[in-house]
């Protein structure tokens, strides 16, 4: 069952990224000491509440038997178009297709948002988790080096 959060749950939520975006970081060699500012080292519970209150990010989970799985979070910038953040499942409830429920229930809120156009960012490097995006609609649009990042930023959109 996918549905948005309930604030309390903001530190099950920042658990849940931390977790999900932890296997990206130890498969490449990420560590908080070369990349601080990834998403499995820089995820607070204080971050997704600035999110909430100051971004106004859409936030929504995924449960399975009464616990939080999954997650994602949608910011609007008002010219139609739209950012998924965070998109996360647990690594012991991947390959059940919930990643792929969330980026359609992503589509559809964002959609009924007004948005038409969705943003996204990867680690460019993993190829499989671009591969796998393209698969749901999504194309890649370019890359950008930063210098605090020992990887490649990867940005793809979906048309919805």
């Amino acid at each position: 069952m996918i549905r948005q959060i309930d604030r309390s749950e903001l530190p099950v939520c920042a658990d849940v990224v931390r977790r999900s975006f932890m296997t990206v970081a130890d498969e490449f060699g990420f560590t908080p000491e070369n990349a601080p500012r990834f998403t499995a080292f820089a995820t607070t519970t204080e971050r997704l509440e600035y999110q909430l209150d100051e971004q106004h990010r859409l936030m929504y989970v995924y449960c399975s038997d009464g616990n939080i799985v999954g997650y994602y979070s949608l910011i609007m910038s008002g010219d139609g178009e739209c950012e998924l953040g965070s998109l996360s499942v647990l690594p012991e409830f991947r390959h059940n297709g919930i990643g792929g429920e969330l980026v359609r229930h992503a589509m559809d809120t964002a959609r009924g948002e007004g948005c038409t156009l969705m943003k996204l960012s990867i680690v460019e490097e993993n190829t499989v988790l671009r591969r796998w995006y393209e698969s749901l609609g999504a194309v890649h649009t370019g890359t950008e080096k930063f210098d605090f990042f020992p990887f490649t930023c990867g940005y793809m959109e979906m048309a919805l």
